[in-house]
């Protein structure tokens, strides 16, 4: 008797698929299950930029510049989903909202998804769906978390192709990036 594996699925990972244009989302299995050679010290010192890039715009600012062809951006974000899950597993994809401009938010132990002034605030700022692709066009199969060691509320300044379509329901800029910095935690 054969036994089919389980395609496990979440609501989280359909949602953030669906943002990022992936198809297929569902048992996503690691590099390594796969048969393919991925060194991530590698990838993340050609991904990991030394250096914070300049011209950085806030997601609002990004939609009133990007369409739907591709262009060169530089994107400021923190690593959130509004309440779902920012990371795929196995992926090198991430979601990244607005940066609070207050000082409210800088507290330490401050939640965006839970402050009710934050939520109303940056109802309307698109959320931006992250992905690093490989030479072969595909996501790169190493789990964000542990390729960039970041983590929900890491800000990060990246860099890439963006696209945004005013008509989709939810305001998602797709980012294509090819660095990516990361800001120290605030003390």
């Amino acid at each position: 008797m054969q036994v089919k594996p389980v395609m496990r699925w979440s609501v989280e990972s359909a949602v953030l698929g669906s943002l990022m244009g992936l198809a297929g989302v569902g048992a996503v299995q690691p590099a390594s299950c796969l048969g393919l050679e991925i060194d991530p010290a590698a990838v993340r010192g050609r991904l990991v930029l030394a250096a914070e890039p300049e011209g950085a715009v806030t997601p609002t600012a990004a939609k009133e510049k990007l369409t739907k062809d591709p262009q060169p951006i530089v994107l400021a974000g923190r690593v959130g989903a509004r309440g779902m899950e920012p990371f795929l597993n196995n992926k090198a994809s991430f979601v990244l909202v607005e940066i609070p401009a207050d000082d409210h938010a800088k507290k330490p132990g401050h939640d965006n998804d839970n402050c009710p002034f934050c939520k109303k605030r940056l109802a309307n700022s698109p959320m931006i769906a992250v992905q690093f692709v490989g030479a072969d066009g595909a996501v790169i199969p190493v789990d964000s978390r542990k390729l960039f060691s970041i983590q929900k509320g890491s800000e990060v300044v990246v860099r890439g192709q963006g696209v945004f379509d005013p008509k989709l329901a939810i305001p998602v800029i797709q980012l294509t990036a090819d660095g990516m910095y990361i800001r120290p935690p605030a003390k």
